[in-house]
């Protein structure tokens, strides 16, 4: 029976590296499917092989493969097989360079220079031969026919030379990606294995993937949380940095959800285990973060497409340039025949194929750091695009609960009697109203609540209940009618409230109306903040698309200053308006909860999900995800897509001008090999240096000033 088994890759320095790997283990027999993912350092192999089989189809990398439950070796770069061969060779050919210096270019030189070649190219030259049979052509193909070439026309040294500082540069490669993929796998590691469990009336150690849901583990101070779950005894400060972002710390009591990879800073916690290990908030990130990495942006697919063409063409223009000047002009072929030979070397797409991954890569890694979750290159890119953001309201620009906004009492009456005669009245309901006016009148009066008797509650109207002597009536408009006459100022308050898309809440005997308090869904305190900071970073349209009302939905447009609103939106009139602004050519992302919006995320451009760390609706629905429910993530995001796609822009000309430059010295035949390596080593050194520069952007800057 066929298994699929992932393996962790540790050695991949460049793209058709991974790809012949891919396709060695491909042939292996027994095995149906093998797929790699190259910015992820994966290999996932369907079929019936071990993996000693298939790590020795690596070998010609030195490849080691680590399974997903395996610590990766973390090697120091000295103990490097491949380090020690690059400083063995450099140092014969330093003593190559001595001899010839002074016994000129005899045996003795050419015996050092040969070694230097055999240590350092030997797989090289082996992976570039069986290239040549097979008629494929990669950079280990040109290398191999140029170094050689080299040696047949007598430049031992040079050829030499272009074996050292080539597996210089694929180390820098190797070094650059494994520090981009390190950014990310940081995120992760180190999550507990084990944890302390009550089983059999006592405490005992389990691994955590044996955990079942419902059964209570202990978080001591200091300890890693172990599972996601509900806290059912003590309380702490836990430190959520790994799922959200957030490095201060959040305040845990009994009844709070504590996710599996975050920090308990100072209580002993008891909690109950709510999801699997393989199920835990970490786990499905750990997999989005790694299916994100194998969806390429359509900068990499171009790049990958475009350098499969550019090899064969590169050595068609080396032939030409070796061959057409002795035949044409008579020109000396052993001269002509070495820049044919360093053309080969200088077009060697390294720079240009390692471009765009190293980017990409690194930009994942500082979005997951700040708890933004883009699920691949596309995204990406498409992020940096926006034009006209669509917000839903309810949850996003707005906290999604009711809070009270506003009180009013009738003549001899105060604040707050009313306040607390109604706080008693809804202390025991569950319903989000009085939840808020518990709540409120906790902060305003405390805990001063009255004892009520004789307690009834009519569905969606209202409640009575009786307070001493008095039996008071709670609820709408429509209700306290029936039970009393409102007086004009009670009438003229009560509409202008609902004119602001306020709900009402009323407190009345059968005699008067004492008084009323007004709620509202109050609006994000950075929402304001985030529309003004998204008009002054170019995004010219930012709209509203809600279910909810036009007063209602006009009033939190207005606070926050957007561009346009539309109300009434059923979830398929949304997904409409969004697919009407994409039709007028605008880049559109949509910002939404992930539940209710999810055909609407879908439809746009980019959908974003805000609240992940919560919800696994919103995980699943949506190509970005926040973490934590917070607003300032959408500018940062915007910002990181704009600086990727420019410094992808950057590495791809900054490689073809290099390349450029180097190849016009053929025309007056000065290119040398020497030229040719340090130029094609050059342009990879500076690619992966400013691929790299998206690890330090922590914070969005406009107009020359950072912000927060």
């Amino acid at each position: 029976m066929s298994k699929e088994v992932k393996y962790h890759v540790q050695g991949f320095s460049c793209t058709s590296c991974a790809a012949q790997f891919e396709h060695n283990v491909n042939s292996l027999p027994g095995v149906e499917k093998a797929e790699v993912n190259f910015q992820a350092s994966t290999i996932t192999v369907i079929g019936n092989v071990t993996k000693k089989a298939v790590e020795q189809e690596g070998a010609f990398e030195n490849l080691k493969l680590f399974q997903e439950d395996e610590q990766i070796e973390r090697r120091s770069k000295w103990k490097s097989p491949v380090m020690w061969k690059t400083i063995v060779s450099g140092f014969f050919l330093v003593i190559g360079f001595m001899m010839q210096g002074l016994y000129g270019e005899g045996l003795l030189a050419i015996f050092f220079y040969t070694s230097s070649m055999l240590i350092g190219g030997h797989r090289l030259f082996l992976q570039g031969i069986k290239n040549l049979t097979q008629a494929r052509f990669d950079m280990k193909t040109l290398m191999t026919i140029a170094v050689i070439g080299a040696a047949i026309i007598g430049e031992w040294g040079e050829g030499a030379t272009v074996v050292f500082l080539f597996a210089i540069s694929q180390m820098l490669e190797t070094y650059s990606m494994e520090r981009a993929r390190k950014s990310i796998r940081s995120l992760f590691e180190n999550t507990p294995k084990m944890a302390r469990v009550w089983r059999n009336d006592a405490w005992m150690d389990a691994d955590v993937k044996e955990l079942a849901v419902g059964e209570i583990v202990m978080i001591r101070p200091g300890e890693k949380v172990t599972v996601d779950g509900k806290v059912i005894k003590g309380a702490s400060s836990v430190n959520q940095a790994a799922i959200t972002g957030e490095s201060i710390p959040v305040e845990k009591q009994i009844g709070d959800t504590v996710f599996a990879g975050t920090l308990n800073e100072e209580g002993q916690l008891e909690v109950e285990i709510t999801k699997r290990n393989e199920d835990s908030t970490l786990s499905k990130m750990m997999k989005l973060v790694e299916e994100a990495q194998a969806k390429r942006a359509s900068a990499e697919a171009f790049i990958d497409r475009f350098a499969k063409v550019y090899t064969p063409i590169i050595i068609f223009i080396a032939i030409l340039v070796a061959i057409i000047p002795p035949l044409a002009f008579g020109a000396e072929w052993s001269s002509w025949i070495y820049q044919g030979l360093a053309v080969l070397v200088v077009g060697c797409p390294c720079a240009l194929v390692i471009s765009t991954p190293v980017s990409i890569v690194t930009a994942l890694g500082t979005a997951a750091r700040q708890g933004v979750l883009i699920k691949g290159g596309i995204h990406l890119e498409e992020a940096g695009r926006i034009k006209a953001v669509a917000f839903d309201k309810t949850g996003t620009l707005t906290k999604g609960e009711p809070e009270v906004t506003d009180i009013w009492v009738e003549e001899h009456h105060n604040e707050s009697e009313c306040l607390r005669l109604i706080a008693s009245l809804e202390q025991n309901s569950k319903h989000p109203l009085a939840v808020a006016i518990v709540h409120f009148a906790e902060q305003k009066i405390g805990h001063s609540f009255e004892s009520v008797v004789d307690f009834q509650s009519e569905t969606g109207k209202g409640i009575r209940g009786r307070v001493a002597d008095t039996t008071y009536y709670v609820g709408s408009e429509a209700f306290i009618k029936q039970v009393t006459d409102l007086s004009e100022q009670a009438k003229e308050k009560i509409q202008k409230l609902k004119s602001e898309a306020k709900t009402v809440v009323i407190l009345a005997t059968k005699e008067q109306v004492i008084g009323l308090l007004a709620l509202a869904d109050s609006v994000r305190e950075e929402s304001k903040k985030l529309i003004g900071t998204l008009h002054q970073m170019g995004i010219r349209d930012t709209i509203l698309l809600t279910g909810d009302h036009e007063t209602s939905a006009h009033r939190i447009a207005s606070q926050v200053g957007m561009t346009d609103v539309k109300a009434n939106l059923l979830p398929n009139e949304k997904v409409s308006y969004v697919e009407s602004i994409r039709k007028k050519g605008n880049h559109v992302a949509m910002v939404g909860d992930g539940v209710n919006d999810a055909a609407a995320l879908a439809t746009a451009n980019v959908g974003i999900a805000m609240g992940g760390a919560g919800s696994d609706v919103a995980l699943e629905t949506a190509d970005i995800v926040f973490m934590k429910d917070d607003l300032s993530k959408l500018p940062f995001t915007i910002q990181l897509s704009r600086k990727a796609r420019t410094i992808i822009k950057q590495n791809i000309t900054l490689s073809l001008v290099l390349k450029l430059l180097a190849l016009m010295l053929v025309i007056p035949g000065w290119l040398t090999l020497w030229i040719a390596i340090i130029a094609d080593m050059g342009a990879t050194l500076l690619v992966t240096l400013n691929g790299l520069r998206l690890l330090n952007i922590r914070k969005l800057k406009l107009n020359g000033k950072h912000t927060k």
